[in-house]
């Protein structure tokens, strides 16, 4: 898949700190930046991020300060006029106090930066964007140093400036850094918007907003910070359509909690995830009431996305991590429960590393119209339907967005060579419409035992050349490996249910263990592979009994097992050996 790549620069080492505005001087700042590559593959564009931005020189800072209806200013580049201030000319402001029903405008054909330091603000406008960047060659928002600032719209615009829809609305790139705080309260629409690309470094950013949280039509780019965003619509955006290597939200650092009606993170093109903590509600959650045209998907993305590392957390009423293409998971720790799919591509999935709990979804991993491969890290899924699902292939089209009716190729796969993989489903535990392979890695599959389904389902071949494999379901559609596998395995279809919580037992004819499980449902058949079989060898099947061993998701390791009841015997004689006892 094509994967992102996103020039990060991590900011010159700031050493000098004045106590009351957070005022950087030139003099005391190192410039260095380092960047950070992760591939080289993306159409991203480059950000607006530069190191000497965040350097300015504290004797030319011109003052604002707010006096409720009124406004003064110290210095030059910016005209007051009643409660409304314009800065017409690039450089460093700092504004402090309160307005009560005013505006700042940013309005400069200058090519340098303009800096907001907001050094203690509570600023209102009834009728407009209090914060109006109308045009600069870019700009910056400074939260100084221990205070709090306070941003806020009315529920109405003026009818003269129907392009501006946020309480801090830039026309043009806007960055945000310092370690103070920021509250915004979007009353009309959306909290935060840039028009162009946003950079957030740093600060303590609280948005609430009856729209959008926080948006870069461009790009948003996370390098660090504390935020919160309760909205009515999407948490994150970026949503330009029409431009190519635009509509990216990369998260680097930060910690961000997001509730919203709407999907807490919506990028319409790529999502890449680097680290940091992500606490994510969308629609009120997995167990809430969804309209059949509504997303609340956690984590959306148009084209791709992709996880290095952090630990993300979601609360869904739709998908909770989905992309209209490719997913790449090479790290980072998820907790999902979905409404519907935890994880959810049109095309290729891809995990190679992470620790990804899915504790409630429809589907646990699933792929439309592509191919799942997973080479290493734990899964464990907890589903109402398919455990992992690849959906298109076979000879029937599977329900959702995008799927189609195939003929069988290997065009679709499920493909496991490695990780730790539990799954506790109602429906098929590993579904490929097409080809399953198993070449490596640990599955332990239990399916539901009253239901057409099975812990193995495939449509086209089933091959596994590895790995350690256990699924217990129902009989009425059990599946076993192909014949073209090279590792041996058997399927057991018994005469009855036998209980959840009762250990089924394999061991040989001198009692050295195979295979000692204690299924997490009720269940009548089992699918057992590993390289602990051999042909012509002969197994015993007990039922019951206990193991002094140590069980880990139902599987007992050494440990002496005792007081089990011989079910039967059988002898393996091929590469699948199918019994019914």
């Amino acid at each position: 898949m094509k994967t992102t790549k996103q020039l990060i620069f991590l900011l010159g080492a700031i050493t000098c700190f004045f106590l009351l505005s957070c005022e950087r001087d030139s003099d005391l700042i190192s410039e260095t930046d380092t960047e950070v590559e992760t591939d080289d593959d993306s159409d991203n564009i480059g950000d607006h991020d530069e190191s000497t931005d965040y350097i300015w020189d504290s004797t030319d800072i011109v003052t604002i300060t707010l006096n409720g209806s009124s406004i003064s200013v110290n210095g030059d580049g910016a005209t007051a006029s009643g409660s409304k201030v314009t800065i017409t000319a690039a450089g460093t402001y700092s504004v402090s106090g309160t307005l009560t029903d005013g505006q700042i405008v940013v309005d400069t054909d200058d090519e340098t930066i303009v800096r907001l330091i907001l050094n203690g603000v509570d600023i209102s406008c009834s009728s407009n964007a209090p914060i109006y960047i109308e045009d600069a060659e870019k700009a910056m928002i400074v939260l100084a140093d221990d205070t709090e600032n306070k941003v806020a719209d009315g529920s109405s615009y003026s009818s003269d400036e129907e392009d501006a829809n946020a309480a801090i609305f830039s026309k043009i790139d806007l960055t945000l850094y310092g370690d103070g705080t920021l509250v915004v309260t979007g009353n009309y629409n959306d909290g935060i918007t840039s028009k162009d690309g946003m950079i957030i470094s740093g600060g303590n950013i609280s948005v609430t907003a009856v729209d959008d949280g926080i948006r870069g039509k461009d790009y948003l780019i996370i390098n660090n910070g504390n935020i919160t965003v309760d909205c009515g619509g999407n948490g994150l955006k970026s949503d330009n359509a029409d431009d190519e290597g635009r509509g990216y939200i990369t998260i680097n650092d930060g910690t961000i909690d997001i509730t919203a009606v709407g999907d807490a993170i919506d990028a319409e093109k790529e999502v890449m995830v680097v680290t940091g903590n992500l606490d994510l509600t969308s629609g009120g959650g997995n167990n809430a009431y969804l309209s059949s045209d509504a997303s609340a998907k956690g984590i959306k993305s148009g084209t791709s996305s992709q996880f290095i590392g952090g630990t993300i957390t979601v609360n869904s009423a739709d998908d909770a991590i989905h992309s209209d293409g490719d997913i790449e998971i090479s790290g980072g720790t998820f907790y999902l429960a979905s409404g519907d799919d935890g994880i959810h591509a049109e095309a290729d999935l891809t995990i190679s590393s992470g620790d990804i709990y899915i504790t409630d979804a429809y589907e646990g991993l699933e792929s439309a119209l592509g191919s799942i491969t997973i080479t290493d890290g734990y899964i464990n899924i907890i589903a109402s339907d398919d455990g992992i699902n690849v959906s298109a292939g076979g000879t029937t089209s599977g329900g959702g967005t995008g799927r189609k009716s195939a003929s069988v190729t290997s065009d679709y796969a499920l493909i496991i060579s490695g990780g730790y993989i539990v799954i506790d489903c109602e429906g098929d535990g590993l579904d490929s419409n097409d080809l399953l392979d198993i070449s490596g890695g640990t599955q332990l599959v239990n399916s539901d035992s009253t239901t057409e389904n099975s812990s193995l389902d495939y449509d086209g071949t089933c091959v596994v050349s590895g790995g350690f494999l256990v699924g217990v379901g129902s009989s009425r559609m059990s599946m076993a490996p192909g014949s073209s596998s090279s590792q041996y395995s058997f399927l057991i279809d018994f005469s009855s249910s036998l209980s959840a919580g009762k250990i089924i037992r394999i061991q040989d004819s001198e009692g050295n263990e195979i295979l000692t499980y204690e299924p997490h449902k009720t269940f009548q058949s089992l699918v057992f592979s590993s390289s602990k079989l051999t042909k012509g060898t002969t197994y015993e099947v007990y039922i019951g009994g206990s193991s002094s061993g140590i069980a880990t998701d139902g599987l007992y390791s050494s440990g002496t097992y005792t007081g089990g009841t011989k079910y039967s015997q059988f002898t393996i004689s091929s590469m699948v050996t199918s019994i019914d006892l």
